[in-house]
């Protein structure tokens, strides 16, 4: 007589997935390597405004310029390119708005000049150069103390003097800190493309969540992107405060948007402020999955990837939880790595860990997944290889991390929990996973002028 043997079903989707990574092993597979790609920041040389009703003043020593047209006020600025090599790929001028003006509608259209050797303190009205190289891009409309961009890459090759002009056809006036202001000057981004591809040619998936508002964390960590290929993702919260389409205009479009075409995101808590999360989900389109579902899943080299909603329910019977389990039982992969808004484990003193996420988590486990990655509290956290209960578990745990410090002010913590492993609350950065066949490694990368530094490896289930 056979007797029927009852097998443990993780044992059987452990031998799966050991046979399928030994026949992605054997069989030859082509990966595209990305270039990789290098961002420099030139400050302004030389800044300054001219007045029409003030045809012979100089205000070339002012702590701030002006678009304005009443009385017709005209931004001139100048750039020195030197140090850069490769393809230029991009080139962003980058203004910061002053913080003693509510704003303006407009931030004015800002044009090429071909004039390099006009004098920052010797130009007025009679003697401005012309604004003759063409229309590059306008702002909209712009608040106090903000950063704003607009793309100048046509006017950008290389080594180089460049120069740009201001004007605007709206009379109530924009105002931006000039270069005498110090570290919120006017600044020119150059991104370069070396044409060779990263040393191990491994996919990239490089991220972090509680992104963008009127201050400057979201600036520097955009532009820790511009010099990293790969795909991008977010944690959640990507714009403050109410998650609104103006917020997504004004705040994220500028930063993190200029890598909306490689971003898978997720949302957060603020960006269903805005009901039905409508900003967010017309401002990523089909890159944040089905509309108003906000759950959805893709591929990188041999990773599956999940994004998933802790905005809605997230029972163990909830239509989320049930797709995901199908989602992780039809996948070939031989390694998952999933992230989400709220976290099971954290050690943040503002938002206490969220329970109501742990059915995701254990559809996450009981199908041998690798990594979770979460925002919500404002600070970067990570744990060692758990259980859905919060215990150590070396043979099929989890390693999370709180990625939230991509650009809104930090969040301090409180009672330190269990298996936390490395902990800051101060450095502005970005998470990175290299993901090979059957591992992977990270790495906290922190903004210019930080220095905070957490890496290693792991290696999937």
């Amino acid at each position: 007589m056979r007797r029927s043997i009852d097998i443990p079903i993780f044992l059987v989707m452990r031998v799966r997935r050991a046979v399928l990574a030994l026949l992605l092993a054997v069989l030859p597979v082509t990966v595209a390597s990305p270039a990789s790609a290098a961002a420099t920041t030139f400050t302004a040389v030389a800044d300054t405004y001219v007045q029409n009703d003030a045809t012979g003043t100089n205000y070339g020593t002012s702590a701030q310029i002006v678009v304005d047209n009443s009385p017709v006020r005209r931004t001139f600025l100048r750039f020195t390119v030197n140090g850069v090599s490769g393809t230029v790929t991009s080139a962003r001028l980058r203004l910061h708005t002053i913080s003693g003006n509510t704003g303006s509608p407009s931030g004015g259209t800002w044009s090429g000049v071909s004039s390099t050797t006009w004098s920052e303190t010797g130009v007025t009205w009679a003697s401005q150069p012309a604004i003759d190289g063409g229309a590059l891009g306008t702002i909209g409309s712009v608040g106090a103390s903000g950063w704003y961009e607009v793309d100048v890459t046509s006017r950008v090759t290389g080594d180089g003097t460049v120069s740009f002009g201001g004007t605007s056809s709206n009379s109530d006036g924009a105002y931006f800190d000039t270069r005498e202001t110090g570290a919120n000057g006017p600044q020119l981004v150059v991104t370069t493309d070396s044409g060779t591809p990263p040393p191990s040619g491994d996919p990239v998936l490089v991220g972090a969540g509680d992104i963008a508002d009127s201050g400057s964390g979201d600036s520097a960590t955009a532009t820790l992107l511009d010099g990293i290929a790969g795909t991008v993702f977010t944690t959640g919260d990507n714009v403050y405060d109410s998650g609104t389409a103006a917020e997504f205009t004004s705040y994220y479009a500028p930063t993190w948007g200029r890598h909306r075409s490689r971003t898978y995101p997720t949302p957060g808590n603020h960006d269903y402020v805005t009901s039905g999360a409508t900003g967010y989900y017309n401002y990523f389109g089909t890159r944040a999955g089905p509309s108003g579902r906000g759950y959805y899943s893709y591929d990188l080299g041999n990773w599956h990837i999940v994004s998933l909603n802790s905005n809605i329910s997230m029972a163990a019977s909830s239509a989320q939880t049930q797709w995901l389990r199908t989602d992780l039982a039809a996948s070939t992969k031989p390694c998952t790595l999933a992230y989400w808004h709220h976290p099971l484990f954290t050690s943040g003193a503002n938002h206490a860990p969220s329970t109501a996420t742990r059915p995701l988590y254990q559809a996450l486990y009981d199908n041998n997944a690798d990594v979770v990655v979460w925002g919500h509290n404002h600070q970067y956290e990570r744990f060692a290889p758990m259980n859905p209960s919060g215990a150590v578990d070396t043979a099929r745990g989890l390693r999370t991390w709180v990625a939230g410090m991509g650009g809104a002010s930090h969040y301090g913590f409180g009672t330190i929990q269990p298996n936390s492993e490395a902990r800051n609350s101060s450095a502005y950065g970005v998470l990175e996973f290299t993901l090979h066949g059957n591992a992977y490694d990270w790495r906290f990368v922190p903004v210019a002028g930080q220095s905070y530094a957490d890496s290693g490896t792991g290696t999937c289930h």
